[in-house]
This record gives C-alpha cells, structure tokens and sequence, in this order.
C-alpha cells in the first residue's frame, strides 16, 4: 500500500513496557515550553497589521502610504507592492535561517532549556527595538533579533515538546506549539485593531511582544531539561530522575535503557549535519529536513492571511474590516488546532495531511476562479461573492490548521534519530523559515503580477505535496519517538535506504557480544 511500512502501535522492542501517569509536572514543563509558540504567533499577527497602519506607513513607508491613498489607478493586486516593505517582514525570517545553526549546536551540547532562554532575551530585545524604532535601520535590526528569538524557540520548543511527551499522546502535546502559535496570531489582530487609530499605536502593538518573551524566560528558569537531552549530555543519574517524574512512575526502566541506547549512538556522531546525509537518515532528510517544512509554506497560507483584509474590506466593513478578518481566519486557525490536538493520535497523521490537502486544494481553485472573474481593477465584490469567499477562505484557513500548520512541526520532531536530532531540528527551522522569507519578499509583486493566478499556483503546490505524503510518509502515531526507525525498515520506498545500514550494525552488535 502506498506509503506503507507500519510497525504495531506500541513501536516493537521495549516499548510495551513503557509506563506514565500524567502529572502536573508534565503539565507545567509543556505549557511554559510551548509559550515559544505565541512569539511566532504574536509576531505573524502584529507584523502583518502593523504594514497596514496608515501611521506607521506614513512614518516609515510614506510612498506604499500615498499609493494606498491614491490607489484608483493602481489595479487592487498592486497596492502593496514595496520591496522596502516586506523586508520589514522577510528580514525576520532570514535571521531566524541563519540563527538555526547556532542554535542547533546549542541545543546538542547546552541543552534544550538553554536554547529556550536565549531564544526568549533575543526576542525581548528585538521587540524594545522595534517598539523605540527612529528609523528603517533601527526597525530591520529589531526584526533581526526577533528571528533569532524565533530561530532558537522553533528550533527548539516542537523537540523538547516530543522529548517530554510519552509516544500515546505525542501528538497532541507537541501541537500545543501551533496552538499557542494561533492564539498569539489571534491576539495580535486585536491589539492591532484597538492601537491602528493611535498616531503611535503602532509602537505599543510592536513593543507588547516583550510580555510572551518575558513569560517565556521567567518560565524557562523553572523548566527541567529534558531526559533525552541529560542522558546525552552523560547526566545519566539526573536524566532517569526528571523521567521519573515526568511520566509520574519509577518503572521507566524500558525507556530509559532505550534512551542510553540512542545516547550511545549519538555520542558516535562527531558531525551530526554530515551524518544526517548518510544513506541510512535519507528519509529524515527528504521527508523532515526538506519536504515537510518546505511544503507548509508553499500551502499559500501566508497569501490568504493577507488577502483576507481586502476582501472583508470589499463587504463594506470599512474599518472594521481587520477585527473581522482576524476574528474568522485566525478564529479558524484556533479551531483547527483544538481539532488536530483532540485527534491527531487517535485518527493519525497521514488522514489529516491526506484530507485537508484535498479541502485546501479546492479551495484555492474557488478563490482563483472567483477572482478571475470578478475582481482586479479597483471594482468591489458584490455581497455574495464577497461572503462566498469568506466562507471558502474560512475552510481553507481550517484544513491548513489542523493538517499542515500542526503537523509541519510535530512530524518533523518526531523521526530523527537521537544522534541528528538538533541537526535535523534546524534543518527544519531553516528551511521554513527560508521558503516563509522568500514568500514573504516575493508575494506582493507576484501578486501584482500573476494576479488571481498566485491561487492557481499555490493550488498546484498542495497537490504536489498531497502526493508526497501519500507515497513517502509512514504512520507515526504512538510510535515511540526513539523507535521511528522501525517504520523505515517496513516501509514500501524507504526500506532500500535502511536494510544495508541495519544488517552492518546487526553484525557489529554480534562482534561486540563476542
């Protein structure tokens, strides 16, 4: 069967003598970790408001503010179309790509904990910058901060999430990141509306992302390193002590050998990036490191999230019209979320990604067509069409939030082995953030450009990817996360890249015993 290759859903080996107890503890450590999601999310929603400020444009951006104003000659594509403005935005997400790699060989040898905090005094940083900005040079440089903060919170926060959590409730545990990454879009929307009219309201929706960064680091002061993470630091007494306590029980005896195994083979690996070429981690490389975290943002989310404004605009809001598009589309994303954590290990990975990638494709036909037909040159949409594509626009946002926004991140944390985990990690991150940077510079002049066309293109990505999925992706869902290998070596394509690998180490093991 296309995309076969499934193990029992306990992972073989030791893992049905795996034990936990949910404890507060677990609790705790996983809610102030995935606080490093509402600074993506804080930020994606502010930024994205802040653009559209007739203040803030008029003080850093004053040719976008008077072609806004006389834009009855421009075609409605065009009004934003400013390689100045979306640095503002993309500068953020280059810094994040590069920041990666730092960010990785902390997270190896300092610890997940580590990264957490840096990554929250980076973002505070970048968010007092921004909020005291005299100038452009001053406003790139806070961005710059802010995608390190971000670089080292998304590199770090979806592994430690899946470090932390037991195999039968991974899924929904590492989604709290897209969870609190949605509620910090949601937020942000609102604070925008109720700072846009102020001259220099601007500055307090800017400056406001200092107190999830400040939650953030006073939280991670408090957080235990995670047990994968001590034992391959060599902490091994300290590592089985916070496994204890996490899973609530002292008969963690089966996962913690399987974690000193995984540590054993970690500690072999002196170039973890290197390694992670190796034949035997191509899955993790084409499926995790590339495909994966490209694909989410070739989706077209980023181009919905922005068009929505214009076309809730049309319906005659007027000024309204951002409290009402954020209210739906980021209400949606909320909402996916919640229905992904409640199902994601119960129904699988593989359904949801196969599913919505359908939804999101028709979707993006019904926007493009609609607006082929009925929009462009300055002239509004009528009522119906315009609630037409609020509703399609709704649904879209709503597959994306419980299939690819969710499980861009936790598939990803899920099937690296322990000796290219950070590598891997920020493999992910980087190539996120590089597509989400080349997005965000290249989407208002394609707009401009292709017009309703950019749909039809997005449209074509997501079936590319649907594909992908359905042929490359095994199931993941309560496998544990030191035992994902297994899956490889069943699986109808990948099990060629596995089976030499695993007949040398089976002799080596053997020689060793001998």
């Amino acid at each position: 069967m296309a995309g076969g290759g499934f193990v029992d859903a306990q992972g073989g080996a030791r893992a049905e003598y795996y034990e936990y107890n949910i404890t507060w503890y677990f609790i705790f450590a996983t809610v102030v970790a995935a606080l490093g999601g509402s600074l993506f999310g804080y930020d994606l929603g502010v930024s994205g408001g802040v653009t559209s400020m007739d203040h803030f444009l008029k003080e850093f951006f004053h040719e976008v503010y008077k072609r806004k104003q006389e834009h009855l000659k421009e075609t409605d594509y065009c009004k934003y179309d400013n390689q100045l403005l979306t640095l503002f935005t993309s500068s953020l997400y280059f810094a994040a790509l590069l920041s990666t790699f730092v960010a990785s060989h902390v997270t190896r040898n300092k610890g997940r904990r580590a990264s957490i905090l840096v990554g929250a005094v980076s973002f505070f940083l970048g968010a007092i910058l921004n909020a005291f900005a005299q100038n452009l040079a001053m406003l790139i440089i806070g961005r710059c901060l802010l995608g390190v903060g971000i670089g080292f919170g998304n590199q770090t926060v979806p592994l430690y999430l899946s470090e932390m959590a037991p195999a039968k409730v991974r899924g929904a545990v590492n989604q709290l990141f897209q969870l609190t990454t949605t509620l910090g879009i949601f937020i942000a929307n609102f604070v925008n509306n109720a700072t846009e009219k102020h001259p220099k309201g601007w500055r307090l929706s800017l400056g406001l992302a200092t107190i999830p960064a400040l939650l953030m680091f006073v939280g991670g002061l408090f957080l235990p390193e995670t047990p994968n993470s001590l034992v391959e630091q060599g902490r091994l007494e300290e590592g089985r002590k916070v496994l204890e306590r996490v899973r609530g029980t002292t008969k963690v005896e089966a996962e913690f050998q399987d974690l000193i195994e995984a540590s054993e083979a970690a500690k072999a690996i002196k170039h973890p990036f290197r390694n992670l070429l190796k034949r035997k981690n191509r899955p993790q490389l084409v499926i995790g490191a590339l495909g994966i975290p490209a694909f989410q943002q070739l989706t077209g989310m980023n181009s919905v999230l922005f068009y929505a404004p214009v076309i809730f605009q049309s319906l005659g809001f007027g000024s309204a019209a951002a409290l009402w598009s954020s209210t739906i589309t980021t209400g949606s994303l909320v909402l996916g979320a919640l229905i992904s954590m409640a199902l994601v290990d119960k129904l699988g990975r593989r359904a949801f990604f196969l599913e919505a990638g359908f939804e999101m494709i028709c979707c993006m036909v019904a926007v493009a067509v609609t607006l082929a037909l009925n929009f462009g040159q300055g002239v509004a949409l009528s009522k119906g069409i315009g609630i037409f594509l609020v509703v399609i626009i709704s649904l879209f946002v709503l597959a994306f939030g419980r299939s690819w926004g969710p499980l861009g991140w936790l598939v990803p944390s899920e099937i690296f082995p322990l000796e290219t985990r950070s590598a891997g990690q920020s493999m992910v991150v980087c190539v996120n953030m590089l597509f989400t940077a080349l997005i965000a510079q290249c989407f208002l002049v394609s707009l401009c450009h292709l017009r309703y066309g950019i749909f039809l293109v997005f449209g074509g990505f997501i079936l590319i990817m649907t594909l992908f999925i359905y042929f490359l992706l095994p199931e993941t869902k309560q496998v544990p996360i030191e035992e994902i290998h297994l899956l490889w070596q069943n699986h109808w394509f990948w099990k060629r890249y596995c089976d030499h690998d695993d007949q040398l180490q089976q002799v080596e093991r053997k020689l060793e015993q001998v």
